[in-house]
């Protein structure tokens, strides 16, 4: 690994409130023994992130009390009833003060991905400039990385649930998608009937 890949970080957004699962945070659901929080914690600490940072919103003392989160820098969202934006921009703000040169983001809510795509999408980080997408059969999804030198344009885009979704599309010549269907599935945890897929 070279000192540049060193200084991938890891991002979770983990500060939604489960409004479609009846107002319980997706962070505090139990999935393989454990909190999702720590498990899309682990999953980029195991895909060779160098720090990782967890934005925390609904219900944040809670988490903070709960999940076991050794080494995380926890960052409070206290917009985070706007949309999954002001966590974006609550995590690269965070991130800024560090030296860090790309941002790995994860959503706590897609336990389908693991360690195998995080380490796909973090190795083909080449620069600050890069942006680096996973794909699932060709089509853009999680996780991202986002180099250092796209943070503020993503900052000031990033708006309600959309997140960086506008930036990406705007930048779509300069993301490099690495396909991960192969090693990871793409759902979202975001109504009662996608509980079924915790464990």
């Amino acid at each position: 690994m070279t000192d540049d890949e060193n200084r991938v970080a890891g991002l979770v957004l983990a500060a939604g409130g489960g409004r479609r699962l009846g107002g319980r945070p997706k962070a505090l659901l139990p999935h393989r023994g454990r909190l999702l929080v720590e498990h899309a914690a682990e999953v980029l600490r195991a895909g060779g992130c160098a720090g990782v940072h967890v934005v925390l919103g609904a219900r944040a003392e809670e988490v903070r009390a709960r999940a076991a989160l050794p080494g995380c820098a926890l960052v409070d969202n206290p917009d985070w009833e706007q949309g999954m934006g002001t966590s974006l921009r609550a995590g690269l703000d965070a991130l800024a003060g560090t030296d860090a040169r790309a941002a790995l983001v994860l959503l706590v809510d897609q336990p389908g991905i693991g360690p195998e795509a995080v380490t796909r999408v973090r190795r083909a980080y080449r620069s600050p400039r890069s942006l680096v997408s996973a794909a699932y059969g060709g089509v853009r999804g999680h996780p991202v990385l986002f180099g250092a030198a796209h943070w503020a344009g993503i900052a000031a885009t990033a708006t309600g649930d959309r997140g960086a979704r506008a930036y990406l599309k705007e930048h779509a010549d300069a993301v490099e998608l690495v396909e991960c269907g192969d090693v990871a599935e793409a759902y979202d945890i975001d109504t009662e009937a996608d509980l079924a897929h915790l464990e």
